[in-house]
């Protein structure tokens, strides 16, 4: 166990160092004008070369790169070029949002698509087909869309909810809870539609062997098969699903970010990519991989915990 996680670091690791890598060389050759972004239409041409030459922006871009990576090792992500603010503290601020909204739409996607495809699975008839077409749904209708008839009917015309804004929980948690609902539920909804469907199918494929027809020839009633045998055999495409909504969702999560205002790590990159802060989307990028990371390392112990066919050694 210990020597299957030290490999799936190291390899883990590894990816960061490639992605950084890219997006760093990226950054460079997509950014442009940066110090007239900073300074503004009227600077001279000598205050936008002295401003160049404090970046470092004069320098080879092999340079900068080892220089950055050199301080990222040592948990230093440099500043913002725009705010000064650090970046580690700018990521700090804005980390809890962007995952209390992913980590909420995962835990409702895994509840009620869980739900949603034993059902479909076991029951068949109009629950399975309607499963299937709200799988299908789920890929074909964006989530911006979703959120902009949510917005449009749950907060412009009805008024339950906040359209934009966000509230800290120590703040006043039911104006928290408020906050998240519309967000939350533009990408839950599709995110539960498309699960739904790939659980169904995997439940399905559980129920049709051999031993299930045994247990079931031994009198054990059929919701102990369910609950204590299919749902365990089944649990590691699930989890393997619902990782791979994780990490859409913490793509999806740029754009719900800026629909609803919310100041999370996407909105952040959504700023800093447009103007060329290229410190602070090297920060965003090093969180997301490490978090990609992590949640993989994660289910796949899990996936070795509820089947032994699948230990990792």
């Amino acid at each position: 166990m210990l020597a299957f996680i030290a490999r799936r670091l190291i390899s883990g690791a590894l990816l960061l160092l490639v992605i950084s890598s890219l997006a760093y060389f990226l950054m460079f050759f997509s950014s442009s004008n940066i110090a007239i972004n900073i300074l503004g239409d009227s600077a001279t041409i000598e205050q936008l070369q002295a401003k160049e030459v404090e970046l470092g922006l004069d320098r080879p871009i092999l340079d900068r790169y080892l220089e950055w990576l050199t301080a990222a090792v040592q948990g230093d992500l440099g500043v913002s070029w725009f705010s000064q603010e650090p970046i580690v503290s700018a990521l700090l601020n804005r980390l809890p949002v962007t995952l209390t909204l992913v980590i909420a739409t995962i835990i409702l996607t895994a509840i009620v698509a869980t739900v949603l495809g034993m059902a479909a699975a076991v029951k068949g008839g109009i629950i399975d087909r309607t499963v299937q077409v709200l799988g299908i749904a789920g890929f074909a209708v964006p989530n911006f869309v979703i959120a902009i008839f949510l917005v449009t009917v749950f907060a412009i015309q009805l008024f339950l909810f906040p359209a934009t804004g966000w509230v800290p929980f120590e703040e006043d948690p039911v104006l928290w809870f408020q906050s998240l609902v519309l967000p939350v539920s533009a990408i839950l909804i599709g995110a539960v539609a498309s699960s739904a469907a790939q659980i169904r199918s995997a439940v399905k494929a559980v129920l049709e062997k051999d031993w299930v027809r045994t247990l079931r020839s031994r009198g054990i009633s059929e919701r102990e098969i369910l609950t204590k045998h299919v749902l365990r055999a089944a649990a590691p495409a699930g989890l393997t699903i619902l990782s791979l909504q994780f990490v859409g969702m913490l793509g999806g999560a740029v754009i719900i970010e800026q629909i609803f205002a919310l100041p999370g790590m996407g909105f952040l990159a959504l700023q800093s990519t447009g103007v060329g802060d290229t410190p602070v989307v090297m920060g965003v990028v090093v969180v997301t991989v490490i978090i990609v990371i992590l949640v993989n390392l994660i289910v796949d112990l899990a996936n070795g915990w509820l089947n032994p066919k699948v230990r990792v050694k």
